[in-house]
């Protein structure tokens, strides 16, 4: 089954000890791109994280965000960050000073809460943790966040996949129409010329040897037989394609640039204004489809 590019998962567990909730969202791009977030003391996670999704994620720019919290605050350490806490405090009470000059009654004691308060006047130290049982931990969440988001991937490659075999259907309907109008073009085309050439000879006998040469000439120009032909084996690999378990993304982008050639081909070929309009409305289909692989895994 195919996959979207676009994804979320969240989930949330204690494990050996750890609070844990592991994020990871993804949007359209070319290749598969990186990024995490994870508590500085456990940096070395990321390059654990970045593997541990490139075995399940082919294409997309992914984010994953992981917090973790120690409940057991068992060799838990605080140290206070002495002249932090001094600094912050002779600037509040300054700031109390500017108001006190408005308004008195906003003068009043600094208490020791609104210090420590202030950011990085107090710093927690956990217990330092095996780097194995932190990483196991957080794989054990990230396993369900990520099947999560992989579930909701499948569901948005599910409806891509019903849309684009929808409009490979209409694509196959108005082939159909070429086929059948173009070769009738063609003779209507040859009975005008026919006509003009008897008016303009006026009674003059018509050379029809040169008449056939003309009508092989003009049936070549005009032959859409080729293109149509490609349009369905080109439409036929696209049905296959987006029924496939694998990552094909990419290969579809390429298969319907040679989808779009072929109908250019058939517009510039088209000298009849029902096979104009049938060519227009094929690329407007095509341009839908392109919108939507470029959302596919």
């Amino acid at each position: 089954m195919i996959k979207s590019m676009t994804g979320f998962g969240r989930h949330q567990a204690t494990v050996n000890g750890l609070e844990i909730q592991v994020e990871i969202r993804s949007v359209n791009h070319r290749y598969f791109e990186f990024s995490a977030r994870v508590p500085h003391a456990y940096g070395y996670l990321d390059g654990k994280l970045k593997a541990f999704l490139q075995e399940k994620i082919a294409r997309g720019k992914v984010d994953i965000g992981v917090w973790i919290t120690a409940t057991d605050t068992d060799g838990c350490e605080v140290t206070v960050n002495r002249s932090l806490a001094k600094a912050y405090y002779r600037a509040l009470t300054e700031v109390r000073e500017v108001l006190a000059e408005e308004d008195p009654t906003l003068r009043g004691e600094l208490s020791v809460l609104s210090v420590a308060k202030m950011p990085d006047v107090m710093t927690l130290h956990a217990a330092q943790l095996d780097e194995e049982l932190v990483w196991n931990s957080v794989r054990e969440v990230a396993e369900i966040a990520v099947d999560r988001f992989l579930t909701m991937r499948e569901t948005e490659g599910a409806r891509l996949r019903e849309d684009v075999l929808s409009r490979a259907d209409t694509i196959l309907e108005y082939v159909s129409f070429v086929e059948e109008r173009a070769p009738q073009t063609v003779k209507e085309r040859m009975e005008k010329i026919e006509n003009r050439m008897r008016e303009l000879l006026d009674g003059v006998a018509v050379d029809e040897s040169r008449l056939l040469t003309e009508a092989g000439l003009l049936a070549d120009r005009l032959a859409v037989d080729e293109e149509t032909v490609r349009l369905r084996s080109h439409i036929a690999q696209l049905k296959q394609m987006v029924c496939s378990d694998e990552a094909i993304g990419r290969k579809l982008d390429f298969l319907v640039q040679e989808i779009n050639r072929e109908t250019n081909t058939i517009a510039s070929k088209s000298q009849d204004v029902d096979l104009a309009k049938t060519a227009v409305n094929m690329k407007s289909e095509i341009e839908k489809i392109r919108e939507q692989i470029q959302n596919i895994e």
